[in-house]
């Protein structure tokens, strides 16, 4: 069969009808961000959100009671009650060498503590949160549970954790409730003589609430969420407001920011900030392994001073907030290094009209 060769005319005509076909042709589906390229974009987002907008100024209310700080033997043993978020991120980063460990657990070098901080803060900043009015309280339920020596010294022993809940008014004008279990609920007066708690576990004793109004020590939380979201202006913020309280400044400023983040519910964008604060302090490492005061394990932020690491732990898959705890980093008469001298677990963060009220009774 003879077959006579096209034309050059012919073969442009036949493209020419090809292209005009296509072009009645719907477009072709265009496959999604796989989740390892999605989340990084996401988190970038999310970053130059928390990064560029603005903030209020300084609240300017009475202060609320300070939350307790738990005193064992000389250094403070806080528990750090931080918020977290809810994003589902992986840690994927190759990790640094590992130094010595003091739970066990595998403290690695801070590089990689700021690298978590930051996807920490990128979750905290997703966060979707109830908003919580100035007429409200903020109600948060823990377990929690902190060591005891005896006045002789010898070896710390740590009692079984139990049920904490306050009841913190959001902006410091109404008297607000302590209760926990096995002991008689105390009241937190806004006004006046007043039962002051000095960090989260210790007990309550009388003082009066800071006449100079809520700060970075005796914060409300409508002083948290008027904090500056830049965490460069943050931690100076922070830096001096805490200066000349004893132990070294870095200690001070991530004691400061532990505080601020125990027992009150930090706006998504402040508590992101208060993250990459943390992350600029020099010393903070990672411990991959750490368990809260409900057994949950996790990964943790965590900085050593004066023989004691404070961990701050995190789910590892949606980098929310777990608990806290406190290890001794050195042998002595307390006990070895890694005994477990404070823990902590968040079980209930949330908005409620009035002392008392707990989110059961908003349910039933």
């Amino acid at each position: 069969m003879n077959t006579s060769p096209r034309h050059p005319t012919d073969q442009a005509a036949e493209e020419y009808e090809r292209l005009v076909l296509t072009g009645l042709l719907p477009p072709p589906p265009v496959p999604g961000l796989a989740p390892d390229r999605a989340l990084p974009l996401k988190r970038r987002v999310l970053a130059e959100a928390v990064t560029t907008e603005p903030s209020a100024g300084p609240a300017t209310r009475a202060p609320r009671p300070r939350r307790p700080v738990v005193r064992f033997v000389a250094p403070a043993v806080a528990c750090a009650l931080a918020v977290g978020g809810v994003v589902m991120v992986n840690l994927t980063d190759a990790p640094d060498p590992v130094t010595p460990a003091v739970s066990g657990g595998g403290t690695t070098r801070a590089p990689e503590a700021v690298r978590l901080l930051d996807r920490i803060a990128l979750a905290a900043a997703g966060e979707r949160q109830q908003t919580v009015r100035a007429d409200q309280f903020v109600y948060i339920e823990s377990r929690v549970a902190y060591a005891a020596q005896s006045a002789g010294g010898g070896p710390v022993t740590m009692p079984p954790a139990h049920t904490r809940q306050v009841w913190l008014s959001a902006d410091g004008s109404r008297p607000g409730l302590l209760r926990e279990a096995g002991s008689p609920d105390t009241g937190l007066d806004a006004d006046g003589p007043a039962d002051i708690l000095d960090g989260p576990g210790a007990t309550p004793r009388p003082g009066r609430p800071n006449a100079s109004g809520p700060s970075v020590g005796s914060p409300t939380h409508a002083y948290v969420a008027s904090l500056p979201t830049d965490p460069d202006a943050l931690l100076e913020l922070i830096r001096d407001e805490t200066r000349g309280q004893g132990q070294d400044p870095d200690q001070r400023a991530f004691t400061a920011i532990g505080d601020l983040l125990a027992e009150t519910w930090a706006p998504p964008r402040v508590g992101a900030a208060l993250y990459r604060a943390a992350a600029k302090i020099p010393g903070v490492t990672v411990v991959r392994a750490a368990e809260d005061a409900t057994g949950r394990e996790g990964v943790a932020v965590a900085r050593t001073a004066h023989g004691q690491q404070t961990q701050w732990i995190f789910d590892r898959a949606t980098y929310a907030f777990l608990g806290e705890r406190t290890v001794l980093a050195e042998a002595g008469d307390a006990g070895p290094a890694g005994t477990v001298v404070g823990t902590s677990a968040i079980l209930t963060r949330a908005a409620v009209d009035r002392t008392g009220r707990t989110t059961q009774d908003l349910s039933g």
